[in-house]
């Protein structure tokens, strides 16, 4: 009996330990956790569909939006717009990186890094556990390239020159890669490599308004730690696409160190996207605090942007004003009408909501230098301080040239959810 009970033991071990299915279908086996967490500062919009278009009177006459109802999946949304202290970690990000290449040379821990990996890279791979010593001797002679020449400078002031923070990324063209035509064509050749000055106008300030005084907001606007938490402007849409790109790596980076899997690209949103954020589940209303009045039950306005004829300052602020000032729409966003327009990923076409597909609706052009100036059109939503009502409406619809920089275009950014919804199988409740 007891020699029974022995082998029955090992029957029921054995079966334990065989991983296989017993030949049948089960799966890869030992994946990593699904799970999901809430990237921070950015707030989740679940899946839906909205009428998408006009609920108000053309009172431009723009002809350029019909009402459609359009299908979105989940994603999320930064709560505000990308600010100068979160754009300046990107400029650092960049500076930083040039200083480790020009240091390569007489950083040992940067040389054995590469040894590791046994091979000659180019670039070669940054070690950012290696500080920079900025000040030291060898280092500050290397490192002058850097900075303005002699001949530059002011005050004898040395200063970063913003014209070296250029950053060089690559993307995959997958809607060429996509085509029947392009089946037989080698990989590399949808790889396509940019290099983007990273360092906002800050001139725009300027040459944005005549017959004004902006110098203080040009000089001091986006370094100045008072300005710190105002939404970054003077950035073109590819200064923000780059930021996006940048971000993701960024991201992935950390992710990898751990052996944990990639997360969902961060971008630019859709018209689409950004709309449906907009209106915050409030279908049919002109703002996204709906309803069709600029001022609350206090008669206060709800937004920075400019009232009664121009009286800027009416509304509590004079130009930018700090991010989340106002309350946020019912998705928990903020300053999704006024303080700046927002980049969207889109190109600007008038007819767009005609030949747009009403699931996941897009439209994007990936302009060259050399293509005429009407493909070079992104569009820009939810209205800035320097506009009247109108434009803050969700719906309202303008566009601005790719390479152009404004004093009140800014950006935020989304992130597909990667599932059907939130409440889909266990989610963790850590963030990155």
């Amino acid at each position: 009996m007891k020699r029974l009970i022995f082998i029955v033991s090992i029957v029921v071990i054995v079966a334990s330990c065989d991983r296989s299915g017993r030949g049948h279908l089960t799966g890869v086996q030992d994946r990593p956790d699904g799970f999901y967490a809430d990237p921070p500062g950015m707030v989740y919009i679940p899946m839906g569909s909205f009428n998408m278009g006009p609920s108000d009177q053309d009172i431009a006459y723009s002809q350029n939006a019909i009402t459609k109802t359009v299908s979105l999946p989940a994603f999320y949304m930064d709560e505000t717009e990308i600010t100068n202290n979160q754009y300046r970690q990107f400029v650092h990000w960049v500076r930083d990186s040039l200083a480790h290449l020009l240091l390569a040379d007489i950083d040992e821990d940067h040389l054995i890094l590469m040894d590791e990996f046994g091979m000659d890279l180019d670039p070669p791979l940054i070690n950012w556990r290696q500080s920079i010593n900025w000040d030291g001797e060898e280092e500050r002679e290397i490192l002058d390239e850097l900075f303005l020449p002699e001949h530059e400078r002011f005050f004898r002031r040395r200063e970063i020159d913003s014209r070296k923070l250029i950053y060089r990324y690559h993307i995959i063209d997958l809607n060429r890669a996509a085509r029947r035509d392009e089946r037989d064509t080698p990989r590399n050749e949808f790889v396509r490599e940019y290099e983007t000055h990273v360092y906002p106008d800050t001139l725009a300030w300027l040459h944005d308004f005549s017959y004004a005084y902006n110098e203080p907001m040009t000089q001091q606007y986006f370094w100045h730690p008072t300005y710190d938490h105002y939404p970054v402007v003077g950035v073109n849409w590819l200064q923000a696409r780059a930021f996006t790109i940048w971000r993701t790596n960024y991201l992935n980076s950390y992710l990898a160190s751990r052996e944990r899997p990639f997360a969902q690209d961060f971008r630019l949103p859709t018209e689409a996207e950004w709309e449906y954020a907009a209106r915050g589940g409030l279908d049919l209303n002109p703002y996204p605090w709906g309803g069709p009045y600029t001022r609350n039950m206090d008669g206060c306005f709800l937004a920075n942007f400019k009232p009664l004829r121009g009286n800027y300052v009416d509304d509590g602020g004079f130009q930018t004003i700090i991010v989340g000032h106002y309350p946020p729409n019912d998705y928990g966003l903020y300053d999704m009408a006024g303080n700046v327009s927002e980049w969207t990923i889109n190109a600007y076409d008038e007819s767009f909501y005609n030949f747009g597909h009403d699931m996941n609706m897009h439209y994007h052009y990936e302009a060259e230098p050399d293509d005429p100036p009407t493909l070079k059109r992104k569009s820009i939503r939810g209205g800035s301080w320097k506009d009247v009502g109108y434009m803050l409406q969700v719906s309202t619809r303008a566009y601005e040239y790719q390479d152009t920089a404004k004093s009140y275009i800014g950006f935020r950014s989304v992130q597909t959810y990667p599932g059907r919804d939130r409440g889909d199988g266990n989610r963790a409740s850590n963030v990155y």
